[in-house]
């Protein structure tokens, strides 16, 4: 019986592993979510306060930059997803962007939600296997005892 218990929460305590992996996987998202809407935030907020004329820094890759001016804001190209752009007003560029962005408020809401059912489960399993190992120290007590009475 001792073995089987063992057993039993051995593989509680691998269960709470892998939840909680997973539930640091999916925060790991969560970040990146947010991160890439900081990133629509600050074109948004580019797009709105630049001019034709102005004079920016347009990232090369690999940290390098080149200063370049603004031919034209007025058509904006926007990432499509899919590897596809398009040309935009300013102003239509701007609703993708927000749309984006609210897109990814409910990523990230269905996904603190996934997060909030594993801790969930997570908390009902360490309960089950407190209750385990309560119940071993029960009965390991009451075996002491009960050898203890026999001498």
């Amino acid at each position: 019986m001792m073995g089987g218990g063992q057993q039993q929460l051995q593989q509680l305590s691998q269960e709470l592993q892998a939840l909680d992996e997973e539930i640091e996987a999916l925060e790991s998202e969560i970040a990146d979510y947010r991160e890439e809407q900081s990133d629509i935030d600050e074109a948004v907020e580019a797009i709105e306060t630049l001019e034709s004329g102005a004079t920016v820094q347009v990232p090369l890759g690999g940290g390098a930059y080149v200063r370049a001016e603004v031919a034209d804001i007025d058509e904006i190209i926007v990432s499509l997803g899919g590897n596809y752009a398009a040309e935009q007003e300013q102003d239509d560029a701007i609703d993708v962007l927000r749309r984006k962005r609210e897109a990814l408020d409910d990523r990230i809401e269905e996904t603190q939600s996934d997060v909030a059912e594993l801790e969930s489960e997570s908390d009902q399993i360490e309960q089950q296997a407190q209750q385990m190992q309560q119940q071993m120290q029960q009965q390991q007590m009451q075996q002491l005892q009960e050898q203890a009475d026999d001498e």
